[in-house]
């Protein structure tokens, strides 16, 4: 693959307002232009609602990588552990996958719905219409509840607000997401490719053993995402190691959020050969510019 600057710059984990990003697919294509990078993945929670327009306006010379961020979780302890798998250039008409898709979307509205009446019967002052208004469609999150507190005054950024007192422990719900086996089988019977997400990031709760991970490599798992903004130095060695060990490519990804995360765009990278490798297994092509 060639670049335009140089080293490829490829950023394969960013969210627009298809999910809770805040920059509409449109804007990401332009802002991950403006910011150098050759290759971006679209990657909303549960959802591909942000591909073709995001498709339609590629900037000349930038890749698009399709893909979505799977809810998951493994039920090998309890409580079930949470963690998120992204799957890229799947067919997004599977329809064993279209329709878990929009089962677990079911599942993220009615859990917002009942964290903010959680919220509200403790006496603050947020309203379900205006966060649903706010999300303009895309798939709801805990982010928009974390704006809608930080609107109220009650809180002075999205990390704070998923802190322990808010929306990370006090008024946390779970929500019925995907069995991670059943995610890489729909994601691969899908034709896509699946990439373990954050897996070591002990800064966001609850990660799974390492056995687990060679279970999902036998079970089909392509990758593992390594450089992140919530895996620190020693975390991201391990993953490499992990990764290494069984044979997986490795990605590097800023995982994007606009303004509600301090994270820009092409703050963590992916190297050729994986870039290479997920495409080489993919059932969809990469889109250009």
């Amino acid at each position: 693959m060639t670049s335009r600057t140089g080293a490829p710059r490829i950023d394969l984990h960013t969210h627009s307002t298809a999910s809770d990003g805040t920059l509409t697919p449109v804007e990401l294509v332009r802002a991950a232009d403006t910011a150098g990078l050759d290759v971006v993945a679209i990657t909303d929670h549960d959802t591909t609602a942000g591909w073709a327009a995001a498709v339609d306006a590629l900037p000349p010379g930038l890749r698009l990588i399709r893909g979505a961020e799977l809810s998951c979780r493994w039920s090998g302890t309890e409580p079930a552990v949470p963690l998120h798998l992204l799957a890229y250039l799947f067919d997004p008409d599977h329809p064993e996958l279209v329709a878990e898709l929009a089962r677990v979307r079911a599942a993220r509205l009615d859990r917002g719905e009942r964290i903010v009446a959680l919220l509200r019967a403790d006496g603050i002052d947020v309203s379900w219409p205006e966060i649903l208004t706010g999300a303009d469609g895309g798939t709801v999150g805990r982010p928009h509840i974390a704006q809608a507190l930080i609107r109220a005054g009650l809180v002075g950024s999205t990390r704070e607000a998923f802190g322990a007192d808010w929306l990370g422990e006090r008024y946390r719900l779970p929500k019925d997401d995907i069995d991670v086996f059943q995610a890489v089988r729909l994601v691969r019977a899908a034709g896509g490719v699946p990439v373990f997400a954050h897996p070591r990031a002990t800064r966001r709760g609850r990660v799974v053993p390492d056995e687990l991970i060679t279970e999902l490599a036998a079970a089909g798992l392509a990758g593992l995402e390594a450089d992140h903004e919530d895996h620190s130095p020693a975390e991201r060695a391990h993953v490499r190691a992990l990764a290494a060990d069984l044979g997986l490519l490795v990605t590097g990804s800023s995982d994007f959020h606009g303004t509600h995360k301090t994270v820009q765009l092409g703050a963590f990278t992916t190297d050729v050969e994986a870039y290479e490798r997920i495409v080489a297994e993919g059932v969809i092509e990469v889109a250009s510019g």
